[in-house]
């Protein structure tokens, strides 16, 4: 028990922020490219309350944290915000513009990870062990952030990588491709339950991991 509350303390703030930034990091930008729904709702906000849902970001990732301890695992972490509203037909040009809103998401957990990163090379300097609290909830944030970009990357609505994908495709093919959406979550449920979706992040972590050892 020690231990997986130890866990839950060391993940609370990376998992915390990484979720929340990465849906503010979404209006912030469609507000920039003329689509103001989620700043008049308040959502651009770093206030992590005010993207926190429920059952996303508070009981899903502690039943999964409990469930998998308790059973002798590592501790599985998934979970999610609010998304946040986008009037995709404000954007001044909303094909070409979703790209650089759905690509700020997986932005923002990047920038988060190399924050991270130059916080624990910071403590490292400093003297700080592998067993410093600090040390281990920096390298949390580092993971956690890594995670939910490469997860968000994938090329599936309604990932940020499907949103991405759309705008890229002639339009006849990116209607066809949107058609995945309905899917979209039970294909990624089906990937990680049969282990599958680590072999497809796996290049978008490397990637990650590759860009966060310049800054350790």
């Amino acid at each position: 028990m020690d231990s997986l509350i130890q866990t839950i303390t060391v993940y609370a703030l990376p998992v915390l922020f990484g979720i929340t930034l990465h849906e503010a990091a979404h209006g912030y930008v469609a507000r920039l490219f003329g689509d103001p729904t989620a700043y008049l709702a308040g959502r651009v906000s770093v206030n992590p309350v005010r993207h926190i849902d429920p059952i996303g970001t508070i009981v899903v990732p502690l039943v999964l944290l409990f469930s998998t301890k308790l059973l002798g695992g590592a501790g599985l972490l998934f979970g999610w915000a609010k998304p946040v509203p986008v009037d995709w037909g404000r954007l001044r040009n909303p094909k070409r513009d979703m790209l650089w809103v759905a690509l700020a998401g997986p932005a923002s957990n990047l920038i988060m990870a190399v924050i991270w990163a130059v916080g624990l090379r910071l403590l490292a300097e400093g003297g700080a062990t592998q067993d410093n609290f600090w040390v281990q909830m920096t390298v949390a944030g580092i993971q956690i952030n890594l995670v939910l970009m490469a997860l968000n990357l994938l090329p599936l609505p309604p990932l940020d990588g499907g949103r991405i994908v759309f705008s890229l495709l002639p339009a006849r093919m990116a209607w066809q491709y949107s058609r995945i959406e309905p899917y979209g979550m039970l294909i990624i449920i089906l990937l990680m339950i049969t282990g599958a979706l680590w072999v497809f992040l796996q290049p978008l972590l490397a990637l990650g991991q590759a860009i966060i050892r310049w800054f350790l």
